[in-house]
């Protein structure tokens, strides 16, 4: 498509995205001269705060959310970084006009706005507020828009739950710096959920979003238990194609936070689910968004991944909680035949990567503990439980126990093991999982981001009576050390099911995703 004269250096252009409900309310508009809207006046003396970098729809999107200190107009102002000189934005930057709506919770408002029409391969720098009142300059990069790449995945940073905030803070940002150096084009970063301990303390949720990390990539939320019990986490992130009907809650909408979301990048379809709205037909109405949005959505994907918070595979304290028992049986065939390639989640503090999963049931008897390599085959589905990326607090691996749920006994080749996962870890350490998205493959490692040493809460704050692997008979290895990796041979053959029909013959290009080629 060409593009609009007096567009083409910085290959932002007006463009309507449908990106749920709110898309109209949140809709980018462009403003060429000042590019400043003529409601941000000069003598608004807004503080931002809190400003966090979102995922958008597709490659082409990102959504910035901020709280701010009053109600008026606020825009958040994005020009390639080559164009910004000697810290001045260019007179014909463009301006995409924020939603404002009052904190329910702490006062003040909180801001959400999406940029749009992105060019691959291009750093932007970006500020938020409006003239005369602009926040710090941030940056961000594009890549590629088609083929392979790579994401990130932290499991509950949950800031707070060792008792100590600037501890458990330490601990995230340090993994975060960890991580990112070391895979610095990652390109998503992906919540396992459980960002604070307590859903509206604001002090947590600051400590939490206190790293820049998170103003240069995009974090893609997901509520955990601990986020959903106020509004603060609907008021810090705004997630795109979000269905927040009651279904989708766990209590009163009106006071709690929830919803469903789902975007695509780059091959891969994302789902993310509230899974705190459990009980009254929630899983139904879960599984039946699932497959509406795999219908309409899976032919433009060659992958698709859920993501959610409590992990029906859990190696550890919440392995046989009542949600989980009636998940392992209402989830594992559905997502089956839905050709589901993997699911992310959080919640046990612990790290788990299942077997192939097929119907609920180990899907090959030969396949080995710790296999390097699986194939998936029709049905095949890889579940994978992230550790604690902030140190705050851990669970240790419990037995199968049979007596609590008969379905998740032993694993015949690891008794040790529950009978569904091929790898269970613990060494009370920090730790974080890479995705690597290849056009025949899918790459998944566990890696330490930090060792027995600070920062590392739980351990400096004796919560924790060992630290190392084997239950602490070892040095815990450096950081950077991988603790598991597989590399999975997925299925693209026919799916099963009608409904799955939807989400075979996929391409690794999303729709619309050649608007700035």
């Amino acid at each position: 498509m060409k593009l609009p004269k007096g567009t083409q250096r910085s290959g932002l252009v007006r463009r309507r995205v449908a990106t749920g409900a709110t898309a109209v309310a949140m809709g980018a508009a462009m403003m060429f001269g000042s590019g400043l809207t003529t409601a941000a006046h000069a003598d608004d003396s807004a503080t931002a705060t809190g400003i966090v970098l979102g995922v958008g729809a597709s490659e082409s999107q990102r959504v910035v959310s901020w709280y701010t200190s009053t109600g008026t107009p606020q825009v958040v102002q994005v020009a390639p970084t080559a164009q910004v000189r000697g810290g001045q934005f260019p007179q014909n930057t463009v301006t995409f006009h924020a939603t404002v709506a009052a904190n329910s919770v702490s006062g003040g408002y909180n801001a959400h706005a999406t940029i749009d029409s992105l060019r691959k391969n291009t750093q932007y720098s970006y500020r938020v507020g409006s003239q005369g009142n602009w926040s710090s300059t941030y940056s961000f990069k594009t890549q590629e828009f088609k083929g392979d790449f790579d994401f990130l995945f932290y499991g509950d940073p949950q800031i707070g739950s060792s008792g100590d905030e600037a501890k458990d803070a330490a601990g995230w940002k340090d993994t975060l710096d960890v991580s990112l150096a070391a895979n610095p084009n990652a390109e998503l970063l992906v919540s396992g959920g459980d960002q604070v301990q307590t859903a509206n303390t604001e002090s947590q949720w600051n400590a939490f979003l206190g790293p820049d990390k998170l103003r240069q990539y995009p974090w893609a939320a997901t509520i955990g238990n601990h986020d959903v019990g106020g509004k603060a986490y609907d008021q810090h992130f705004w997630t795109p194609n979000t269905d927040r009907s009651a279904a989708y809650y766990k209590g009163d909408p009106a006071t709690q936070s929830g919803g469903d979301y789902w975007y695509t990048y780059k091959g891969v379809l994302f789902i993310d689910i509230n899974s705190n709205a459990y009980a009254n037909g929630a899983d139904e109405a879960h599984l039946n968004y699932i497959s509406d949005v795999i219908k309409k959505h899976g032919r433009d994907a060659k992958y698709t991944a859920l993501v959610y918070h409590h992990s029906i595979y859990s190696p550890a304290d919440h392995a046989n909680d009542s949600d989980n028992k009636q998940r392992r049986q209402d989830f594992p065939t559905a997502f089956s035949k839905l050709g589901v390639d993997l699911v992310l989640q959080g919640h046990d503090h612990s790290y788990s990567r299942s077997y192939v999963i097929k119907n609920g049931k180990k899907a090959n008897a030969a396949e080995q503990p710790g296999a390097d390599e699986v194939v998936q085959g029709p049905g095949g589905v890889i579940y994978v439980t992230a550790n604690s990326a902030s140190g705050s607090k851990y669970y240790d691996l419990t037995a199968p126990d049979t007596t609590q749920d008969p379905d998740y006994g032993p694993d015949p080749l690891n008794p040790k093991n529950h009978w569904a996962n091929s790898v269970e870890n613990q060494e009370h350490v920090r730790t974080y999982v890479k995705v690597q998205v290849r056009g025949n493959k899918l790459v998944v490692e566990n890696l330490r981001s930090g060792t027995c040493a600070a920062p590392n809460a739980a351990v400096e704050l004796g919560k924790v009576s060992w630290c190392g692997p084997n239950d602490g008979a070892d040095a815990a290895p450096p950081v950077g050390s991988v603790v598991d990796k597989v590399v999975v041979q997925p299925y693209h053959g026919r799916p099963d099911t009608e409904a799955a029909t939807e989400s075979a013959d996929a391409t690794a290009a999303p729709a619309g995703s050649d608007w700035l080629q």
